[in-house]
């Protein structure tokens, strides 16, 4: 518990540093790092033998998205068609993921055997993550340089409170288990506490950071589809390394185990919640 403390109290300002203080062509530098140590993760789950060998599918496609996308970010609020485009794939992922994770371990007898599946799943979590994130982060740049990375700080901060809120609450009131198969503590429960931290600390966090949603209740469907999404997100990456049979996805973190243990809920959240505030 004490290296998980230190090792917090160390990433979290950098954290917070990167995203604010980053000019955006370094910002998507440092972010396409985190991502392509996700994707090295992520081959634990394809064939932990040959790990160099299946990062090559991600790196390709992901290096042509860079080429292929960068140019059409507008740092306005307007999205180009294929932006809007990786925002719907990867909510539609989210969508059949907790799906997978909620009828696990029956559902794994479509995808648990097949590399491909597994290479298709990594980079349908990862590449719109990356994309979302990079989009909040350009939002009304033109305007206010600023304002994008406010955006980004602030899901960040509602899926941390939301993991905050779940844990007490399930580990006070938990009783109906969400999905014993896959993560034997996620309860109904820590859900419901979940989304009540994460939706009291919206209304303050939108106000201080002065947020621009269209409306009090646009503003609570986007942050309880964000947060239920991200708790599903958490039972997604459990599932897969259940399969795996692994613990943690790495060890890169001292007393947090990898990189996708610590963004796990993040990488559901942000193309859910970009989605939804684009076009809500």
């Amino acid at each position: 518990m004490k290296q998980r403390v230190i090792t917090a109290l160390i990433l979290a300002p950098l954290v917070v540093l990167g995203i604010f203080q980053l000019p955006l062509t370094p910002f998507i530098i440092a972010l396409s790092f985190v991502t392509l140590l996700g994707f090295w993760e992520w081959t634990q789950f394809i064939d932990s033998k040959f790990c160099f060998s299946s990062l090559i599918p991600p790196v390709i496609i992901g290096s042509l998205g860079l080429y292929v996308i960068t140019p059409q970010l507008s740092m306005t609020h307007d999205l180009s068609l294929l932006c809007a485009l990786v925002l719907w794939i990867g909510s539609g992922w989210w969508i059949a993921a907790s799906y997978l994770a909620m009828t696990y371990p029956a559902s794994g007898k479509y995808w648990s055997e097949s590399k491909l599946l597994k290479h298709l799943f990594g980079l349908l979590t990862l590449l719109p993550f990356f994309w979302s994130v990079v989009l909040l982060r350009t939002e009304n740049m033109a305007r206010d340089s600023a304002y994008g990375a406010k955006l980004v700080l602030f899901v960040c901060l509602i899926v941390w409170i939301a993991d905050s809120g779940a844990y007490f609450a399930g580990r006070f009131l938990g009783k109906h288990k969400m999905a014993p198969n896959v993560s034997p503590n996620k309860t109904i429960e820590g859900l419901v506490g979940g989304v009540v931290a994460a939706v009291v600390a919206a209304f303050f966090l939108s106000g201080w950071f002065d947020i621009h949603f269209s409306g009090t209740g646009t503003m609570f469907v986007i942050i309880l589809c964000t947060v239920i999404i991200s708790v599903l997100g958490d039972l997604v990456e459990s599932m897969f390394k259940r399969a795996s049979g692994i613990k943690d996805s790495s060890h890169l973190i001292p007393g947090h185990g990898g990189v996708l243990d610590r963004i796990d809920s993040l990488t559901a959240a942000f193309p859910v919640f970009a989605l939804l505030y684009f076009h809500l």
